[in-house]
């Protein structure tokens, strides 16, 4: 019953002091509002790295080849990678699930009077399941086609709308490089990458593309998919032995091929957001301590603008703690109040900067519950040194402040 009477009287002082409570609050306010702000900008960087990384496949190898030159100066990139190469892994790498060979190159696609400059990309029909490629329309060609050099494409959704607008591209004849080809195929989208933009390209049998589109006998790079994703790193140990041994490197030799392992990848990526909003998240919480001090400089004033009130309430039985307790409780319900509308405040930032700068913002309830728990903390810490200040204010000089 005692603690709700000093709950009372906690609200009804502040209260009495609307514009000063406010004030006190302001820090609190803006502090769990920008920690709410900047971890849900930080976590949504961090889901579209995900995302972004999920989306071209994270149980896979690329294989690409190394560069050339001597002493230090490099002269462009080896062309030691070849079709055998991708047949031997199949073959005799242990773990592996599936293997795609590529070529690729940028070109000219025309279709009628329209026309536009796109990656034409070759592979086989696995290329598709290894980078998680889904078809929209139509179908993804069959090992048949491979093997005879068929003259068809699947193309990217920005692709198809670049060469035909909102009309169906399934069944008609683009051009690439002057060869005509019958588009089969129209991939779900996938969203722009930064670097590479999947939604924008033509994808054709690896046969037809070395052969009648760029006169090639290497290959651009080799996508590996692991039969089991926990055992990716031997994976990659035991491609990395085998190419070795193909090309014939002697063990002081350095590899004469790079091998990217997209889940090392995604994790440094992934760490890097995490970090960055974790960053975010410290600046917010400086903000947060500011508040904190404001709080300890309000409730030092209101400690002296009550002495006599404190001294009164001795005289006729407080104790000690229960004058400790009604500032620190005051003390408390400010910082508490302020988490709450700053939550608020911060969840509407996180929208509005997200909307204005085209970012993902993800809201998540542990960054809430931390914010509170942290803005709660910093009232009992700064609320402290003035609730026990009051507390051992000695009756009679009380009651003789002015």
């Amino acid at each position: 019953m005692l603690f709700w009477t000093i709950v009372k009287v906690a609200f009804k002082s502040l209260a009495a002091n609307k514009l000063r409570s406010f004030l006190a609050m302001l820090g609190i306010i803006i502090g769990v509002g920008a920690v709410i702000s900047m971890m849900a900008i930080g976590s949504g960087a961090q889901a579209q790295v995900l995302a972004r990384f999920s989306a071209m496949g994270t149980n896979l190898l690329v294989i690409r080849p190394g560069q050339r030159g001597s002493g230090g100066v490099m002269s462009g990139t080896q062309l030691n990678l070849k079709l055998d190469d991708a047949d031997a892994m199949l073959k005799e790498a242990e773990g592996i699930g599936a293997v795609a060979p590529v070529v690729s190159g940028s070109s000219q696609v025309k279709y009628l009077s329209r026309n536009t400059r796109t990656n034409v990309l070759g592979s086989s029909t696995t290329y598709f399941t290894i980078r998680t490629f889904e078809i929209d329309k139509g179908r993804t060609f069959t090992e048949a086609e491979v093997d005879r050099h068929a003259r068809v494409a699947v193309i990217g959704p920005v692709t198809a709308t670049n060469l035909f607008g909102e009309d169906d591209a399934v069944g008609e004849i683009i051009k690439v490089k002057g060869i005509n080809f019958q588009v089969i195929g129209v991939m779900k989208s996938k969203g722009d990458q930064g670097y590479f933009n999947p939604d924008d390209q033509v994808i054709v049998p690896y046969t037809t593309a070395m052969k009648q589109l760029f006169g090639l006998d290497y290959l651009r790079e080799i996508d590996i998919q692991a039969a089991d994703e926990e055992k990716l790193a031997d994976v990659q140990e035991s491609v990395k032995q085998l190419l070795r041994k193909r090309h014939r490197l002697q063990a002081d030799t350095p590899d004469d091929f790079s091998i990217q392992n997209q889940a090392e990848l995604l994790e440094a990526r992934s760490s890097a957001t995490k970090t960055f909003g974790i960053l975010l998240g410290s600046v917010g919480a400086i903000s947060l301590l500011v508040g904190g001090i404001g709080i300890m400089n309000i409730m030092l004033v209101t400690v002296t603008e009550r002495t006599r009130e404190i001294g009164v309430r001795k005289a006729i039985g407080a104790k000690n703690r229960h004058i400790l307790l009604q500032f620190l409780i005051e003390a408390m319900i400010m910082s508490a109040v302020g988490g709450v509308i700053g939550v608020g405040v911060g969840v509407g930032a996180a929208h509005v900067v997200g909307d204005v700068m085209a970012l993902q913002e993800v809201v998540e309830t542990f960054s809430v519950i931390l914010a509170l728990t942290f803005s709660v903390g910093v009232g009992i810490f700064f609320g402290f040194y003035p609730a026990c200040r009051a507390s051992h204010l000695d009756p009679i000089e009380a009651l003789r402040y002015e």
